[in-house]
């Protein structure tokens, strides 16, 4: 069915909404965002740098520990040891200000003022570490370059690491510390030191570079994963938007169905009224006419009654079908005498234009479990279509056999003019008529067919239509082998012996 001019505007204005409250959120977001990016990515990736510095707390501990021990070979124990002290207290502040981060309430998030806090912490602690060059005022410079120069990385490759996702926590945690011992190294002198001091320059740079390709990859990976959850989001809005929409779609066919009743039932009424005296009229009985016309008159209201009426029943089977009241009054049924009787009923509007009904039937078919009635109107809307549509000269065959499967089928094949194969739908469809059909046909409301196909289904049954343009049409309606009476076992009810002989006895 095509879509409403009304409703793809509607769509699309919808969309074009959605799409321009998304920007301004976005934009929002990135005027709040301390890394001009949005609001809520400083929140993840801030989460992040705690949890981090949260989990890292004990085995950076570790390493300032190791580091104090290697370079008390070389410097008093006192002075390594309050190195160490102050560095492993400056560690804890950073600790504790991640603790109270993941404390706080993410309503008043301000990306900004933790930014500030959390580089202030670091600042103190790359300050703590930088005291490290103070190492060599109190021990030989030569035998502590090479050791101050490893310390110098470890630190550098540790903070950069855990502090990845704050690249200004990362440059002031690690910065301090490079700076002083590159200055320490180069006021001693000599080649090694100055080389040392320009890898220990070259590490920074790396390990800052390497820190902000991390920080590059964490964000890209939040902005897939909140895409993501924007998608599902959005995918869960439609889902319930389209809930709702089946809801009261369903809602609205009730009301329709239950509308339609109850307007045939109101039709039916006056309509009987009408047929009968139009009956009356034509028939003359109340003698003859003194105008020849209103005798024509009266056939024609008598006609134009029958088919109102017919169309209100199928009104009313159809509505009743799909508000679910349509009730199989279900009993042993012979298909072969129903479609007898539906072929003897269908005969004379045949010969009336000069169309060949031919029946045939298979031998020895079982009865069948089904409605009688509903059956009856499967064969005789099916019959009435293909006699409807045949040209005059033309032929219907109707024949009720086995199916491959083991049921019954009833088939009904023309040779009229067929319809397209893109109309198919249309015509299987409530109200659907094809383009030929509406040409060529008598009057009718495209109701016999949706009607069978439900019947059928309330069978548990199949309907097929086959059609071919310039080469006729054929409907098939086949019933499950499971309503064939000769599907289900016999019943054999075992008797006691001594009951029997007491009763021939």
């Amino acid at each position: 069915m095509p879509v409403p001019d009304a409703d793809i505007r509607a769509l699309s204005g919808r969309d074009g909404k959605r799409a321009a409250q998304k920007t301004v959120l976005e934009a929002r977001q990135r005027l709040t965002s301390s890394s001009g990016t949005r609001a809520d990515f400083d929140f993840e990736l801030m989460h992040d740098y705690a949890d981090a510095r949260i989990a890292a707390a004990l085995p950076m501990a570790a390493i300032v520990s190791i580091l104090a021990i290697v370079a008390s070979f070389w410097v008093p124990v006192t002075i390594t040891a309050l190195w160490a002290g102050l560095v492993i207290a400056c560690l804890l502040i950073v600790v504790m200000t991640a603790r109270r981060f993941k404390t706080a309430e993410p309503g008043k998030f301000n990306a900004a003022r933790w930014t500030r806090r959390f580089v202030a912490a670091e600042s103190v602690g790359g300050v703590a570490l930088s005291l490290l060059a103070l190492f060599a005022m109190v021990a030989d410079p030569e035998a502590l370059s090479a050791v101050m120069f490893a310390m110098v990385l470890v630190s550098i490759a540790s903070n950069a690491v855990a502090t990845h996702t704050l690249p200004p926590a990362t440059l002031m945690s690690t910065l301090p510390v490079t700076v002083t011992v590159s200055i320490a190294l180069i006021a001693l002198g000599g080649t090694l030191n100055y080389t040392l001091a320009a890898v220990a320059i070259c590490g920074e740079i790396f390990f800052l570079f390497l820190a902000r390709q991390l920080h590059a990859s964490e964000l890209e990976t939040i902005s897939h994963q909140a895409e993501k959850d924007t998608l599902i989001y959005e995918l869960e809005e439609a889902r319930n938007m389209s809930d709702e929409a089946r809801r009261h779609a369903e809602q609205a066919n009730i009301a329709k169905s239950q509308f339609l009743a109850t307007m045939s039932h109101e039709l039916r009424t006056p309509l009987n009224a009408i047929i009968g005296f139009s009956e009356v009229l034509k028939s003359e009985l109340l003698g003859a006419h003194q105008v020849p016309q209103y005798k024509e008159y009266a056939g024609d209201i008598h006609s134009s009654g029958q088919h109102l009426l017919n169309l209100i029943n199928e009104l009313l089977d159809l509505s009743r079908i799909e508000a679910g009241k349509y009730e199989l009054n279900e009993e042993v049924v012979s298909l072969v005498d129903i479609a007898a009787d539906c072929r003897r009923m269908m005969e004379l509007r045949a010969k009336s234009k000069g169309i060949e009904l031919v029946f045939s039937y298979g031998d020895n078919l079982p009865r069948l479990w089904g409605d009688e009635r509903a059956i009856r109107q499967v064969v005789l809307n099916l019959l009435s279509n293909a006699i409807k549509f045949t040209p005059q000269q033309g032929k219907v065959v109707l024949v009720v056999q086995r199916s491959g499967d083991g049921g019954q089928l009833i088939s009904v094949k023309d040779n009229g003019p067929g319809i397209p194969e893109n109309e198919i739908e249309t015509v299987l469809s409530s109200f659907g008529q094809g383009s030929l059909a509406q040409k060529t046909a008598e009057q009718g409301a495209g109701l016999g067919l949706p009607i069978v196909q439900k019947i059928m289904d309330l069978h548990q049954g199949r309907f097929d239509l086959f059609s071919k343009l310039r080469f006729g049409t054929e409907v098939i309606a086949t019933f499950p082998r499971a309503r064939v009476m000769d599907a289900l076992a016999p019943v054999v009810e075992k008797r006691n012996r001594l009951e029997i002989y007491s009763e021939a006895g």
